[in-house]
């Protein structure tokens, strides 16, 4: 009977227990529910990784990884503000004697015009080349129009950026040049209108563009950007050289303001870092790259992607696994706190609005609290004669960056491309571009491994991207970044040199096995695309939407998708 009793009052204990078990299971399949739903996708976890702001610890906040970057100054075994051997190789762009006098071959009734496209930059490319393709067909140059039909409405002329005259004047003996077509029977010359292919050879230009010129006698080249082949004979790749770092030259009231915001970043300390950072919405948008922002960041940047009708959306993780996506704000001051370059160095961006505003620059800031822009050293009065052009804003940009003690950029677009030739044609400043491909996996995993574990591993991947001498094989790459056949080697202090005993260290020169070289640095290398071809998109977002110059784009593309053919602004 007692057993009967206990096992009838566990029953009444029971039954009263089975609607709180209830109850607490299916509050506990709420909280299932709602945390399976608030929880980020896969992809975006991953993406978040790349998300992961810097943050300060003290000694106190001891956590589970030992990847602390060390303040203050940087420590480094050898110089980060001049590249190794650099006294041994300068710029050598003179005409030989076989290189006839412009007298000699200019044939008159040859007149060759050149509409230019894309930003500052990419123009920049198309007028050197204009130069060397009038002298290919031995025609007159008509100084080159600007784009003032792209994305950013610069209405500026050649000779509101450059000084025409000195242009002029300074290839006067290379190849005849005039500043309007001349005037026949009362009235202007009227062009004939095509266009030729991508890197047209000297070849294509005598079977498609000579013929017409005999006809028609004035002929307009239009769309002009990356038109001439990479690879020209010796005379005509020195004549490229002659046009881009000599005669191409801003006008007086760009050099000086460039040269007072030089100025007043030397004035802050002994060197300076100028960083192209290139991390805007329409960059980000146009590459397919994703951050760690979520539902809100793939629908903001989708919407400024709908733009380009026939971009098609292509794996993120794919593209930054390549090393096609800019890194982030923070993962280029860890890559500089890496190589060497200490907090109290004062960096220059050259940059527009940046995507996520000042929570993504923030980690970058705290790396490198030295930061500054064209708009924080000087008076908004002072820019005021510029503002409202994008190519003279990009020119004093391009000013302050060549002038640096390092540059760095966050792509390999046009101003990117220019900025390195430039750099090694006048004594090799460092020009650091990040291995992005290599880096990809080093600053997922960063936070398994000790800060001197990452920054040696830094090193190692960066070697073969600082602008050293001879980095990349005479010939590969494309030729505004890679002028070789235009710098040439000192015999004397070679021979000097190679006469002392050998050291490997500060003066040792980097022979080929001491380079690593990237698949990023051949002539495959994937181009960096840029956004800026009014006839190939929709409408526009309002201009003043992101607030950039058109130092923020650049890049190109190939013939491949005719939609996307133009090589955007940068």
């Amino acid at each position: 009977m007692a057993f009967q009793r206990r096992r009838h009052h566990y029953y009444l204990r029971l039954q009263r227990l089975i609607p709180f078990i209830s109850a607490l299971s299916a509050v506990l399949l709420i909280l299932f529910a709602l945390l399976s739903f608030l929880a980020p996708s896969p992809v975006d976890s991953v993406h978040l990784r790349h998300r992961s702001f810097l943050k300060i610890r003290n000694d106190d906040a001891v956590g589970i990884s030992s990847f602390r970057v060390p303040s203050g100054e940087g420590k480094s075994a050898r110089d980060l503000w001049s590249s190794r051997n650099y006294k041994f190789y300068y710029g050598c762009s003179n005409a030989s004697k076989k290189f006839q006098k412009v007298e000699a071959i200019t044939h008159p009734n040859r007149y060759l015009a050149i509409a230019t496209s894309g930003g500052l930059n990419q123009q920049r490319t198309g007028i050197t080349d204009a130069v060397v393709a009038a002298r290919i067909l031995n025609a007159t140059l008509v100084v080159p129009k600007l784009d003032q039909k792209s994305f950013w409405k610069d209405s500026s002329n050649f000779s509101e950026i450059f000084d025409v005259d000195w242009f002029i004047s300074f290839l006067s003996k290379d190849v005849k040049i005039i500043q309007h077509l001349p005037r026949k029977g009362g009235e202007t010359l009227d062009p004939y209108t095509m266009r030729v292919p991508r890197k047209c050879s000297e070849r294509c230009y005598e079977s498609r563009v000579l013929p017409v010129l005999l006809e028609r006698h004035a002929v307009q080249l239009t769309k002009f950007d990356y038109r001439l082949a990479n690879k020209l004979g010796t005379d005509l790749q020195k004549l490229r050289c002659r046009v881009n770092y000599h005669a191409l030259r801003f006008i007086d009231p760009i050099l000086h303001m460039g040269e007072k915001l030089v100025r007043r970043m030397k004035m802050k300390g002994k060197h300076y870092i100028a960083l192209h950072l290139r991390f805007e919405p329409d960059m980000l948008a146009f590459s397919g790259c994703y951050y760690g922002g979520g539902e809100k960041e793939r629908k903001e940047l989708a919407a400024i992607r709908r733009r380009w009708k026939t971009l098609h959306i292509s794996n993120p993780e794919k593209e930054r696994r390549h090393g096609k996506c800019p890194l982030t704000p923070e993962e280029v001051g860890l890559m500089l706190r890496a190589l060497g370059y200490g907090s109290d160095v004062h960096i220059y961006v050259a940059s527009g609005e940046v995507y996520g505003g000042e929570e993504t620059l923030a980690p970058l800031k705290a790396l490198f609290p030295n930061f500054y822009s064209k708009e924080t050293i000087a008076t908004k009065e002072e820019l005021e004669p510029f503002s409202s052009f994008s190519s003279r804003m990009a020119a004093l940009d391009f000013i302050v960056c060549d002038e640096s003690d390092v540059f760095v950029t966050n792509n390999n677009g046009n101003m990117a491309r220019i900025l390195a030739g430039r750099r090694r044609y006048f004594g090799h400043k460092p020009s650091i571009r990040p291995n992005a491909k290599k880096l990809y996996r080093l600053f997922l995993s960063r936070n398994n491994m000790t800060w001197e574990t990452f920054a040696s591993r830094v090193r190692t991947f960066q070697r073969g991207f600082m602008g050293e001498p001879k980095e990349v094989r005479p010939g590969r790459g494309e030729f505004h970044e890679n002028p070789s056949t235009c710098i040439c080697e000192d015999s004397d202090a070679k021979a000097e040199r190679d006469s002392g005993p050998r050291k490997h260290g500060k003066g040792h020169y980097p022979t080929r096995k001491d380079v690593v070289i990237d698949v990023q640095n051949l002539d495959d290398e994937p181009e960096w695309l840029d956004m800026d071809d009014n006839e190939d998109r929709n409408e526009p977002l309002e201009r003043g939407l992101f607030n950039r110059t058109v130092s923020d784009f650049d890049g190109a593309i190939s013939d491949d998708d005719p939609d996307l053919e133009e090589i955007l602004s940068d």
